[in-house]
């Protein structure tokens, strides 16, 4: 019970934190603002975002799951419970150092989030989950993996990374590579067909964003985003 009762107060912490990033907002300024601020080619566009809800939606169903006492005592949940609070302290606090643009701390947050994730993610599946108890940690890891390129770059850009003398531009291919390499792994070595997919809905975010002023990148991350739904599908089937 003392698992649960951690488990759903931290969940609170991360809704309350989100609430007052929107609403107030935390120093004045809201999330998509100081994202938009800087031109990060691999960001995907506005509404890619929205992802967060189906996240918490998925996270507050995957509480809600332990409520019941003959399911709040399985390993799932009580080998998983100390992680889970630590990701939702981690989401929290990237949040604050953000607002408050310590881009640095950020990203170091970030990096934290995606490795406490991971753990999270092998915990999980090692317990052989149910798709409703999977499938939240299965995107919310494969949306930090995303977060993680776009934190880093972003952080670059702002104190004025010269790249190594190579473009803008090429690091951006670069990261859609390392991203698509990543999606497929996860197909493959852990025959998860969700995760491919928060990188297809990035893809084309990222596609629709760099539309209009970066014509060939925008027609490389659809083009992508196609190789990955049909990779992911066809494995499948084959399987």
């Amino acid at each position: 019970m003392k698992k649960l009762i951690l488990n759903i107060f931290a969940f609170a912490l991360v809704i309350v934190m989100n609430t007052l990033a929107v609403t107030l907002p935390l120093n004045n300024q809201s999330t998509q603002e100081i994202s938009d601020r800087l031109d990060i080619m691999i960001t995907p566009a506005g509404y890619v975002f929205s992802i967060w809800s189906l996240i918490y939606l998925l996270l507050a169903i995957w509480i809600i799951r332990q409520i019941p006492k003959t399911r709040k005592n399985l390993p799932l949940y009580q080998e998983s419970s100390g992680l889970f609070v630590l990701s939702c302290l981690l989401n929290s606090t990237w949040i604050l150092v953000w607002h408050y643009n310590y881009f640095l701390v950020s990203v170091l947050i970030m990096l934290g989030l995606l490795l406490t994730l991971i753990a999270l993610y092998k915990r999980v599946k090692h317990a052989s989950p149910s798709l409703l108890d999977f499938a939240p940690f299965s995107i919310y890891l494969g949306w930090i993996s995303i977060a993680t390129i776009v934190n880093i770059t972003y952080y670059l850009t702002d104190i004025g990374w010269d790249g190594f003398g190579i473009s803008d531009s090429v690091w951006a291919f670069a990261g859609l590579v390392v991203a698509t390499i990543l999606a497929f792994w996860f197909r493959i070595r852990e025959k998860d067909w969700l995760f491919p997919l928060v990188f297809v809905w990035a893809f084309v975010g990222i596609g629709v964003k760099n539309g209009v002023d970066h014509t060939t990148f925008s027609y490389v991350a659809y083009a992508l985003a196609v190789v990955i739904l049909v990779f992911n599908f066809f494995y499948h089937r084959k399987k």
